[in-house]
């Protein structure tokens, strides 16, 4: 592989394991009311979080919207009513409550960061989401002194996989967009899209079921790929 000057990182699902912070939130949020945590409000909240974040990202709603459009989805299946969006805005701050006290990061992830920085690499995020929910993100699992340059669906105007997202970053990191690498695990937004965009990109897959011969199933084996 050919060297790149600024690596970036997709930040849900490869830097932070949403997915169990998701569950884990979920969980604690539905017996906190009450109910029994079942697959079926599982499957339902994922279906709903996918279709709404979607439409956000698409820039068809407002972040707040596809908050209570998700509650529109889920608060039926557990039998609870469904209010006015100041009440769905008060219900789903006490979901966020606790998938934020879920967050937490990949085991594999400082010591990449670390590895990458050492070797003077600049690091920086290009993640799909709100700027302030994503810094914060990147607070509380402990990497984000290693991001001074963090960008964002919210702060952009635009999100993956919009051509847009991607050129907009290049611009404002200052570097040629075949300079660029993204490593994340969405293949279409951080692997197909980027691609198109003039950008290299590594598909981070962690079930190890790779779609082409250059990905990584652990951030641990992106520094010797890199090297």
């Amino acid at each position: 592989m050919s060297t790149s000057s600024v690596v970036v990182f997709d930040i849900d699902g490869t830097l932070m394991d949403h997915a169990a912070s998701a569950r884990a939130g979920l969980a604690a949020w539905v017996t906190g009311l009450g109910h029994r945590m079942t697959d079926e409000v599982a499957a339902g909240w994922t279906a709903a979080e996918q279709q709404h974040f979607t439409a956000w990202r698409d820039g068809e709603i407002s972040f707040a919207e596809q908050r209570r459009r998700r509650l529109r989805d889920v608060l039926p299946l557990l039998g609870e009513p469904v209010g006015d969006d100041d009440a769905l805005d008060e219900v789903f701050t006490g979901y966020l409550r606790a998938y934020e006290a879920a967050w937490q990061p990949y085991p594999d992830v400082a010591e990449c960061l670390s590895t990458l920085q050492r070797r003077g690499l600049r690091l920086a995020v290009l993640s799909n989401g709100s700027d302030d929910q994503q810094r914060k993100k990147l607070a509380r699992i402990g990497v984000a002194d290693y991001f001074p340059d963090v960008f964002t669906a919210e702060g952009l105007g635009v999100g993956k996989p919009h051509r847009e997202a991607y050129d907009l970053t290049s611009e404002a990191l200052g570097v040629p967009s075949g300079e660029c690498l993204l490593v994340g695990d969405d293949y279409e937004l951080d692997v197909t899209a980027p691609r198109k965009a003039g950008w290299r990109a590594i598909h981070l897959d962690r079930t190890g079921q790779y779609r082409e011969a250059e990905a990584i199933s652990a951030l641990s084996q992106l520094p010797g790929l890199l090297a």
